[in-house]
């Protein structure tokens, strides 16, 4: 695992959320002092328990600490955000079980991001892997658009995107480029085996380069002359195709 910068979860269910899932990254609770107790007894109570100092402060305290937000009056101060090692995460993996993993490129809003996050978590998918250039990093916009799922599934940042590629093949996993000129459509696509699926940002899609690495490209069917769709949608549509075949194989 590798440490990346502080960062700051604020609302009341994420913070609760994340005091039940991952408590042991929470350096302290801030409360907005004003708040009744009996309003935040859960979240006072999952603080107690696992150990993590809460502290009431005013309003302005707040506001310095995450800026105009709906912070509901309650932040979590994460000691760092968590990445997972690619090897170590490889090694966990049952590749006979044809395992699934989001591969991003260009997403640079947060909001995209913590809903790819959160899609991929509820469609089983082993682990979203990001780059460090043209990515946005997990902060606290993408845990809270997640809605605390974040921390759920392996997140794996790679420095190079075309070592990963290498490293993905390797391991076994088949290349697929979410490509909306691809004459392949998803529905066409053989998802029956391990399968890395490349998703890039709405403006600028995927590099001609880094669709020639893949094995394949596959687009989404798409009705009334309709260009492109966001990434997240994207990346949700995918995952549970993907899902809905598994489920259909079980």
């Amino acid at each position: 695992m590798s440490d990346q910068e502080n960062f700051f979860i604020y609302g009341r269910n994420p913070v609760e959320e994340v005091l039940t899932n991952r408590a042991h990254e929470i350096d302290k609770i801030y409360v907005k002092n004003n708040l009744k107790p009996n309003s935040y007894q859960n979240i006072n109570e999952l603080a107690i328990e696992n150990g993590v100092p809460l502290v009431k402060v005013p309003g302005a305290k707040i506001y310095k600490l995450v800026g105009k937000v709906n912070d509901q009056g309650f932040v979590a101060q994460m000691s760092a955000a968590k990445y997972t090692d690619f090897f170590e995460w490889v090694e966990t993996l049952v590749m006979s079980k044809n395992p699934a993993v989001l591969l991003l490129h260009g997403i640079e809003d947060p909001h995209n991001f913590g809903a790819i996050l959160r899609s991929a978590a509820a469609a089983g998918i082993e682990a979203v892997i990001i780059p460090m250039q043209n990515q946005v990093p997990v902060n606290a916009t993408v845990f809270k658009t997640s809605a605390g799922t974040a921390g759920r599934i392996p997140i794996i940042r790679v420095h190079d995107l075309n070592q990963a590629f290498k490293d993905l093949k390797a391991a076994g996993f088949k290349m697929a480029a979410v490509d909306g000129n691809a004459k392949n459509t998803l529905w066409e696509a053989d998802l029956d085996q391990p399968i890395a699926f490349l998703i890039g940002s709405e403006g600028e899609g995927i590099h001609p380069a880094n669709l020639k690495r893949c094995d394949f490209s596959l687009s989404i069917p798409m009705e009334h002359e309709v260009e492109s769709l966001n990434a997240s949608v994207s990346a949700a549509l995918i995952s549970y195709e993907w899902k809905r075949r598994k489920t259909l194989q079980s």
